[in-house]
């Protein structure tokens, strides 16, 4: 592995034909969730079996360093923890329509590095794929529908609506484009319901949608791991 900075976001490179993502292989960008340090996905470039033999992956760092409680954690943009005090506690939050302060800027900086990161590493037109885990998920939704590049697939581990009254008339730009969802039946975060709203918005759009559904909470399961690598096989490989 070995750091980066593409445009403003520092990034771990790894897998390729050196671990430092060398050669020509497709690559994967994977976004970290709230509150987790920059290198917090970095491991999954070893856990995904059935992704094609040198595949490279990118693990951007989200710009806002949270500290105190949080350590090492970071975010794409400050969320009201009172609102997820409450989902935890069981309440339905309604957030369909949060659009929240420091999306459009999560957003700009993504694809700066997006820009930087395919200038050096160069991969191919279909070679792209997007994706990250909760709060990463977001930004890859909020990316790939304001961004004009062509993506491979996307990757959306525990994500959730927001922003639908932006989102919504943006997807069916996206038509057919393969998508890998996946969320726990129990996650006490980011509501069950709400992650199937979001894969309805999609299918209905005309996405190419695969919905992973498990019993458990707020993670990537192994069984998830499986299909996200067999997903990137099957969309690059």
């Amino acid at each position: 592995m070995r750091e980066v900075t593409y445009g403003k976001l520092k990034t771990r490179v790894a897998g390729g034909t050196d671990g430092q993502g060398g050669g020509d292989g497709p690559v994967v960008v994977l976004m970290h969730g709230f509150g987790a340090p920059g290198d917090d996905l970095v491991g999954l470039a070893n856990a995904l079996p059935g992704a094609p033999q040198h595949t490279r992956y990118v693990f951007p760092e989200a710009p806002m360093s949270l500290g105190g409680p949080y350590g090492d954690g970071r975010a794409w943009w400050m969320i009201d923890l009172a609102v997820l005090q409450r989902r935890a506690m069981g309440e339905r939050v309604e957030r369909s329509n949060e659009l929240p302060d420091g999306l459009v800027k999560a957003r700009e900086l993504v694809r700066e590095m997006l820009d930087a990161m395919t200038a050096d590493l160069a991969p191919s037109p279909k070679g792209l794929i997007l994706g990250g885990f909760s709060q990463g998920s977001m930004v890859t939704c909020d990316v790939a529908l304001h961004d004009d590049r062509e993506f491979a697939g996307l990757i959306l581990f525990s994500s959730t609506l927001i922003a639908q009254q932006v989102w919504e008339p943006r997807m069916a730009k996206r038509k057919g484009l393969p998508i890998l969802q996946s969320h726990g039946r129990e996650d006490p975060v980011l509501a069950f319901e709400d992650a199937m709203q979001l894969r309805n918005l999609w299918q209905t759009a005309g996405a190419d949608l695969t919905f992973v559904e498990f019993a458990g909470g707020h993670a990537i399961p192994p069984q998830v791991l499986a299909a996200a690598g067999q997903f990137i096989h099957n969309v690059v490989g």
